[in-house]
């Protein structure tokens, strides 16, 4: 709850809101692992490049008429998701276009990497019908108030009440959430390690209806 006694709630987003989301987001995964792992060790420039990959996975979504989900208040947003579709429609060509101005800044060395990671994340693929949790943050100063359990439960309620999913995916790099997605019903459908020490993991939660 915030200060005034209000319970946060859990609402979507649109094309309007996507640099809230983008701060959120980037300072909720400052430090991940993946994103050390694709934009390098170099402090050196690392908080644009980081805040240009993020903004590249958030407008993705919008894009693709894909969900944006927040949690806090329309004036002060606490926390973010973003959830796609596997099967939904293809991508337009204005994500391509920007898909390829990203990498283009970014580097061929971090596509390279990006790439190596997606590879080692595909085997995880399922052919169930389901939706996938792609991102999902808090800010530091909201951490442990539970926003980010009430993020993840609106998730599973969107997939229960989809006839075309059964479930929810999503994946991990912190090996300290491992344990924690098994406690939300998780089950670990894959484990790679890409490089540099990165291990990543595939989950899915089937829907109790």
């Amino acid at each position: 709850m915030d200060p005034s006694g209000e319970l946060e709630t859990v609402f979507r987003l649109s094309g309007n809101d996507v640099a809230e989301v983008v701060e959120v987001l980037c300072e909720a995964f400052r430090d991940y692992p993946v994103m050390r792992f694709v934009l390098g060790t170099d402090a050196v420039g690392y908080e644009q490049r980081r805040k240009k990959l993020v903004h590249y996975f958030v407008e993705a979504r919008v894009l693709r008429g894909e969900v944006l989900l927040g949690i806090g208040h329309r004036q002060s947003l606490h926390g973010a998701a973003l959830v796609s579709r596997p099967d939904g429609p293809p991508s337009p060509p204005e994500l391509g276009e920007l898909r390829e101005q990203v990498w283009t800044e970014l580097g061929p060395s971090a596509r390279a990497r990006y790439d190596s990671f997606a590879a080692a994340c595909a085997p995880f693929e399922l052919e169930t019908p389901h939706i996938h949790l792609n991102m999902i943050g808090v800010r530091r100063a909201a951490k442990g108030k539970g926003l980010g359990r009430r993020l993840i439960e609106h998730v599973h309620l969107m997939s229960r009440e989809d006839a075309h999913s059964e479930g929810v995916t999503l994946t991990t790099e912190d090996e300290a959430n491992v344990s924690l997605y098994q406690h939300f019903g998780y089950e670990i459908v894959g484990h790679a390690t890409v490089g540099w020490g990165l291990n990543t993991w595939g989950f899915f939660r089937r829907d109790t209806r």
